[in-house]
């Protein structure tokens, strides 16, 4: 599996976020090894559009989230935000730059200070940044905290362990809106919900997304969950890229064999359908020490030899449709 060559890249003014060669390694304490997260992988985002990230725990996709916003920085790689280098910037100008990129993370009630009152979490980005007057601030609150479906007079009453985990999420969502971001980078942020209570916060994204003209990058594991918020979707596995297509597209047309296997676990809500999904071989290996060529060949159903020593580039099969993979498996 690969993620290497820059086909699938835009030449677009509108373009928000484009992202070359990222690679993030973090080192094992006391032997010298390095644990490689991400390893030179390119993407870019444009405005208004929604990305989704999908792939197993450990694919690297987390990761590069928090890398876009330098937490922490990449080990290499460019990352260029509305014409910003965001990797060269010193700490107060990348600090000033994350105004525009915020964040919302999986746990939403570890993601809140559970000793502040929830008004008072949302406020304080405006108090940090000496944003309006003391009025325009509170009108302003108000308004986004009604947006995400909050009551602002209980808000300004209660503590975040008085909330539900939707309702912490919602406050997370409006505590991100406040500064007026141009991206959001959505970090798995329904896998801790209710199947019930996902839809609601899936379907409250669309709707600030066209109301305060965002851009997100939606991360998570359930392909189900990416397939209805998603523009765009980009498959992941070991710290590569393997595909990347529309959201129908990748859905109807899996070309990589790991993407269609992620596809084929979704379970059909038919209880007529008989559930037999696509089995897959052995376990991820070891981001320390990643096989030779593609990265999925350990357990790919459909490997050959040139698989196991020739790295496979991302190549377009179909308009917008890209994969890394010598065999792929659709048109």
């Amino acid at each position: 599996m690969a993620g290497t060559g820059k086909a699938h890249l835009r030449n677009s003014p509108d373009v928000l976020l484009s992202v070359n060669d990222l690679v993030v390694e973090f080192p094992v304490a006391r032997t010298g090894l390095k644990v490689n997260a991400v390893s030179g992988i390119s993407f870019d985002v444009i405005k208004g559009e929604t990305l989704g990230i999908v792939g197993e725990s450990g694919c690297g996709k987390s990761t590069t989230g928090r890398a876009i916003m330098q937490l922490p920085a990449p080990t290499s790689g460019s990352i260029d935000f509305n014409g910003q280098e965001l990797t060269t910037l010193s700490k107060d100008e990348m600090r000033d730059a994350r105004t525009k990129i915020q964040m919302i993370f999986q746990d939403p009630i570890s993601s809140l200070n559970p000793r502040r009152k929830v008004r008072d979490i949302v406020l304080e980005p405006l108090l940090v940044w000496k944003r309006g007057t003391q009025e325009e601030r509170d009108i302003l609150v108000n308004r986004i905290l009604e947006d995400v479906g909050i009551d602002p007079q209980r808000a300004a009453e209660s503590y975040p362990h008085q909330f539900s985990g939707g309702q912490c999420q919602r406050i997370s969502i409006a505590r991100s809106l406040v500064l007026d971001p141009q991206m959001i980078i959505c970090d798995e942020p329904v896998s801790a919900l209710d199947v019930s209570v996902q839809a609601q916060v899936i379907n409250l994204l669309e709707n600030l997304k066209a109301k305060y003209g965002l851009t997100l990058i939606f991360i998570a594991h359930d392909l189900a969950v990416v397939k209805s918020i998603s523009d765009r979707v980009l498959v992941m596995y070991l710290g590569k890229m393997c595909e990347l297509a529309s959201s129908d597209d990748l859905y109807a047309r899996p070309s990589h064999p790991y993407t269609n296997i992620l596809v084929d676990s979704i379970p059909e809500p038919d209880p007529e359908v008989i559930y037999a999904p696509t089995a897959v071989m052995g376990e991820p290996p070891s981001p320390i020490n990643p096989p030779a060529g593609c990265r999925f060949n350990p357990r790919c159903p459909n490997v050959q030899d040139r698989c196991r020593v020739e790295e496979p580039e991302m190549r377009e099969i179909a308009p917008a449709h890209f994969v890394a993979c010598h065999n792929p498996l659709t048109y």
